[in-house]
């Protein structure tokens, strides 16, 4: 069983294949954490330390016993007001104006199955695959109850957090700080990795070590941003890539966050994760439930790769869904890059026409084909095709498009509007506004009220309208702002705006993908402006970044690739030199690099010379083969992009028997020394036979001395090794 209870300890433990984590109900009735790490027998509450230390509250409970305090204990959900001084998991302003909570455990619910959360994406698994723990505390008081639930998915490594918040009392509680996750450590030096950036440069990697005091990420956006991920590692200082202790957190949601890492006094770590509490109060009714959003948590014993490969196996099987869970995607090239808003009808069918040649599955028609959308200030909100501009109905076109062999896609930004459309005119308090104030523009446009039913409903129905023209697979959701002006006129409660506001969205996905089952939706937030697992949920890849300069991506993708699958990453090919950083790189080097993830084009085929189209369909050709591989296989780095001169990864297949390695120089000089890629994951004591070559490696050899590349002079030099396990 992976939930084991003892009743006379009062101690859960939860196992899965590789990790342990235990919680203890003491004395008193406070929840307490007393491990998680590398799987384990008995029980860990020996841990527990108690003293008189100075300055420090004791309970009530506890009479002139000063050793024990909730300042130093390590807790499972610590409340504000409650003797500990460290940052809370909850904050709770209760009817009389008084800060503070006093959660006391009153029982615990076994369920088979991984619990769902009502409104809100969450990794979901039968009874077979995992189990659910549920505790209540309550505080004696307000009779505010927690529901903390505990899934476990023990063949991932996998423990989810998430928390059902009830105010089973006659009055009203405002919560003023909710966080999904805590990690209480009393003893242990740890690095806090974080994922920062801004857009068209997101998740750079950042490894620091946690020090008295407190570091925080987070994003007060609206979104889970450019700027950092809602993503968190905690690693024992010598922890790399394939040795050593670590932790993640990942947040299941595309709101704004908080993420923090806090050494005490007394040496000990807490990590906390959950929602931003800036511009966040929500009050709750007698009655009224609040749904805490997810954060998954697993362990590795075995580095940061390990680390990385349950996230990722989690997320393809159980947090993605529909037709394109786990098959290839169809390979696409997008208008954008190839003509922005300069378009019609006859440069589109051109395209496709050429791309169809090369052996390109699917047309995209990016912004540009509504209302009077000729630049990005006016017609958001205006889901109408233009027709004129098209030059015919939208189900002919797809229908010319279709039998070219090609299926067609097309972009929406249904999140927003701009000032200069029917839809505004029609509805100007439909937008997110603040009274008596000019708003806040972002690229010219306003945020809708997607709080509000009857906003949602009114955009659904346009989405509708479109979709419902003709045969379309695919969806580019969009969302090219931060929000701010967060005010409803419709709203009672101001300070839910944000959450509010994101399960609105999640509504809106959930319905669509109910509707059209077979529908591709690609997420996309100016890039990778909401790259969040939260989003995978409903839309199974994302836009990687707006940045697709190959050299840049390798850098983008390699901070993706911690806590999301490569399957996820959409991930395209652009012209040379690169529009964003005007850098030149082969037209190889920058297929080997959008091979790293859902491959395509965003460039103008009619532009390339014969010799470049034949390079096109050999890529085309190579990617199918490797597809399910780079989707459902695991995923190794070889290099660190930010420290060597050398960028280098792998997919290797579950079963060992098939390897695709890909590599770029970063740095070239003269008289260069030989550079050599180790692989990783291969099946000891076997041989693989290096397909376009034909010659035969000992795997070993290949993990412990590598494989040397070329020495060739020029920038970016690519290089990309596709393998098959043989007998010898």
């Amino acid at each position: 069983m992976a939930i084991l209870i003892d009743n006379d300890k009062n101690i859960f433990t939860l196992h899965t294949d590789n990790s342990t984590y235990q919680m203890q109900v003491d004395k008193y009735g406070f929840l307490l954490h007393l491990y998680y790490g590398r799987k384990t027998k008995g029980t860990m509450d020996y841990l527990l330390t108690y003293a008189d230390r100075g300055f420090s509250g004791n309970p009530y409970d506890v009479g002139p016993d000063r050793t024990y305090s909730m300042d130093a204990l390590p807790q499972e959900f610590p409340c504000q007001g409650n003797g500990d001084f460290r940052s809370p998991a909850i904050s709770v302003r209760n009817g009389d104006g008084s800060y503070g909570c006093d959660l006391r455990y009153q029982g615990y619910k076994v369920h088979k199955g991984k619990y769902g959360i009502k409104g809100l994406p969450a990794v979901y698994a039968d009874e077979t695959e995992a189990e659910t723990l549920e505790i209540l505390l309550e505080d004696g008081v307000t009779k505010l109850q927690v529901a903390l639930l505990y899934g476990v998915l023990p063949g991932y490594d996998v423990i989810t957090r998430s928390a059902r918040i009830i105010n089973a009392g006659e009055g009203t509680v405002c919560l003023e700080k909710v966080q999904s996750a805590c990690l209480d450590f009393v003893t242990g030096n740890y690095d806090i990795i974080s994922f920062y950036g801004r857009h068209a440069m997101e998740r750079n990697f950042q490894r620091i070590p946690v020090a008295h005091g407190s570091f925080k990420i987070g994003s007060r956006r609206g979104t889970s941003s450019h700027q950092y991920n809602p993503l968190m590692i905690l690693a024992r200082p010598d922890t790399n890539e394939d040795f050593g202790g670590c932790y993640a957190l990942s947040f299941v949601y595309s709101g704004s966050f908080q993420g923090e890492a806090e050494m005490d006094q007394y040496k000990q770590t807490r990590v906390l994760l959950g929602l931003q509490e800036e511009q966040f109060s929500y009050l709750l009714k007698a009655g009224e439930i609040f749904y805490v959003p997810e954060t998954v948590l697993t362990y590795s014993s075995q580095g940061l790769g390990k680390l990385s490969q349950n996230l990722h196996r989690c997320y393809r099987k159980h947090l993605c869904r529909g037709k394109y869970k786990e098959t290839a995607r169809p390979i696409l090239v997008n208008s954008w890059e190839a003509a922005y808003f300069h378009f019609d009808g006859k440069l589109l069918y051109e395209l496709a026409a050429t791309a169809a040649d090369l052996g390109v599955e699917m047309l995209v028609m990016d912004d540009g084909w509504f209302g009077k959308r000729n630049d990005d200030n006016s017609s958001l909100g205006d889901w109408v095709v233009n027709e004129e501009k098209i030059g015919e109905p939208l189900k002919d076109f797809i229908e010319k498009i279709n039998q070219l062999g090609m299926k067609f896609g097309i972009w929406f930004e249904p999140e927003c509007v701009n000032e200069d459309s029917d839809f505004f005119r029609a509805h100007p308090d439909w937008a997110l506004h603040m009274p008596g104030r000019k708003p806040i523009l972002g690229r010219n446009q306003l945020i809708l009220d997607f709080t509000r039913k009857e906003v949602v409903d009114a955009v659904f129905n346009q989405v509708c309208g479109v979709l419902d023209q003709g045969n379309i697979e695919y969806i580019k959701w969009d969302m090219n702002r931060s929000m701010t002006d967060m005010y409803s006129a419709a709203a009672e409660q101001q300070g839910r705006i944000a959450y509010d506001y994101m399960i609105g969205l999640y509504d809106f996905l959930e319905r669509l993908m109910a509707r059209y089952p077979n529908l591709l939706i690609e997420g996309c937030s100016g890039g990778g402006g909401r790259f969040d697992a939260g989003m995978l949920y409903y839309t199974p890849q994302i836009w990687c970044s707006d940045n697709t300069d190959a050299l840049d991506r390798i850098r983008i993708q390699y901070g993706t690739s911690f806590g999301y699958p490569a399957g996820a990453v959409g991930s395209h090919v652009s012209v040379s030199p690169n529009e964003q950083t005007g850098r030149s790189a082969s037209l190889e080097t920058r297929g080997i690099v959008a091979m790293a993830g859902v491959f395509g084009y965003e460039m103008s085929f009619v532009k390339l010379s014969e010799r470049e189209k034949d390079i096109v369909r050999e890529q085309i050709r190579k990617y199918r083969t490797y597809a399910p591989l780079v989707q459902n296989g695991l995923y190794y780095r070889l290099s660190n992009p930010f420290e060597d001169e050398l960028a280098a990864w792998e997919f290797v297949s579950e079963d060992g028997t098939e390897v695709l390695a890909s590599a770029v120089m970063l740095e070239i000089h003269g008289n260069m020394t030989a550079s050599y890629v180790r692989l990783k994951g291969l099946t000891g004591g076997t041989c693989y036979q290096e397909q376009e070559s034909g010659r035969i490696y000992d795997a070993d050899a290949l993990m412990e001395v590598g494989l040397p590349l070329p020495l060739q002079c020029g920038e970016y030099q690519s290089y990309q090794y596709y393998f098959k396990q043989v007998r010898q």
